[in-house]
């Protein structure tokens, strides 16, 4: 950008003004790319959770840049300006307040969790057609960036990724996306929770243990994709296995009304916490269900090395689900160490065993596994630099996410 103005206006508030509009659009455009799903993002990221918390980022300074854009005009006497695509200037000046108000309206129901997903999931499915109108704000403006020099062929290569990863989730994903049909033939319920067993109809999902998928109830209220941790491993006859507890409008309804013969669609699989091959001791951490991936691992007939594990894990004692005999029943069997706390990771026994495992092995080859809330997470980190463990040793998967 800074090649397409003169030199001796860079320092300009109209320099600034148009480099955030720059950076707000090439931040947005990145944003629609991010919440395509492609697997090749997720491989980069490491994970569909860390590909959404970037997202969500993302799309925070892409606020924050358009603020300043439209804090002071990006026009200066003596730029040579022209817009690609003249309109109205009535036209140019409704996109530009109607991107910035989308924009901001969009990332403010992100960061609100007191509103239902439901709702959050209809807003921010107008976050295409609002970046459609900021890419019109772009063309429509006199502007020094011409779409021919290396700032416009930057943006427009980057508007044409980000509405093809638009375009690619709103309408083709549902359809073209990795996803199979699945029928509930088991339903297990506990409390406030729920374990549905799922079988396919056709054709499988190929998945590996850990990993989690997006699941769509083809029955009235509760067609909502939700992404759940496969609390299985892979089975010849394809079943799929989740754990759900009531959290929200959506899982309270589900864990209530579910039935064997329902039938859904299960997008899968996702994410990147597997366990970790040739690791010389093993930590698993779970809080609450965040248990699932741990149940899946010890379900897996193919890897061993059990007796090097030791599997944590926190819960409240009302809400436990699948209950602690079965959970130290499935540990027993695989030849784990099991320890449930339900006073949560301030526990002193918790503090003592943890230190006991790291004084009797090799940092280095420690690995470190935790699914649950981020409290816990945050206190397992705090726990493992206390007793000398390296920061790369601990791993986890963000909890929740939208």
């Amino acid at each position: 950008m800074a090649l397409e103005i003169p030199a001796t206006t860079w320092t300009t508030s109209a320099a600034l003004s148009l480099a955030s509009g720059v950076a707000a659009l090439a931040l947005m455009a990145s944003a629609a790319i991010l919440g395509g799903r492609w697997p090749w993002c997720e491989r980069w990221f490491g994970g569909l959770d860390r590909v959404y918390e970037t997202h969500k980022w993302v799309g925070i300074y892409a606020l924050a840049m358009a603020s300043i854009h439209l804090l002071f005009k990006a026009d200066l006497r003596g730029w040579e300006t022209a817009a690609i695509l003249p309109v109205a200037s009535e036209w140019t000046r409704l996109a530009r307040q109607a991107s910035f108000l989308g924009l901001g309206l969009i990332i403010l129901l992100a960061l609100n969790r007191n509103i239902s997903y439901a709702v959050w999931r209809w807003w921010h499915r107008l976050s295409g057609p609002f970046f459609l109108i900021v890419i019109l704000h772009w063309l429509s403006i006199r502007s020094p960036i011409h779409l021919a020099g290396p700032a416009g062929l930057w943006l427009a290569g980057l508007s044409l990724l980000g509405v093809s990863a638009a375009l690619w989730k709103l309408v083709l994903y549902p359809a073209l996306a990795r996803h199979a049909e699945y029928r509930v033939v088991d339903v297990l319920r506990g409390g406030s929770a729920v374990q549905m067993d799922l079988v396919p109809t056709g054709r499988r999902l190929d998945f590996s243990a850990g990993q989690f998928g997006f699941l769509q109830m083809k029955a009235p209220g509760l067609r909502e994709p939700h992404p759940f941790t496969i609390a299985a491993a892979a089975s010849p006859d394809g079943r799929l296995r989740f754990v759900i507890r009531s959290l929200g409008d959506f899982t309270g309804r589900l864990v209530a009304t579910v039935e064997p013969g329902m039938l859904a669609d299960v997008y899968a699989p996702y994410g990147r916490f597997l366990r970790k091959a040739g690791a010389g001791r093993e930590i698993w951490i779970a809080g609450g269900v965040g248990i699932s991936p741990f149940v899946a691992w010890m379900d897996d007939a193919g890897p061993s090395r059990f007796d090097t594990v030791t599997l944590f894990y926190f819960y409240s004692p009302e809400r436990a689900f699948p209950s602690v005999d079965t959970l130290e029943g499935i540990a027993r069997d695989r030849g784990v160490e099991f320890i449930p706390i339900a006073t949560g990771p301030a526990d002193p026994g918790f503090a003592r065993r943890f230190a006991e495992i790291v004084d009797g092995c090799d940092p280095s080859t420690l690995d470190l596994a935790v699914c649950g809330p981020r409290g816990l997470v945050e206190a397992v980190a705090a726990l493992a630099k206390a007793n000398g463990v390296p920061p790369e040793r601990l791993r986890h998967e963000q909890f929740a996410f939208r």
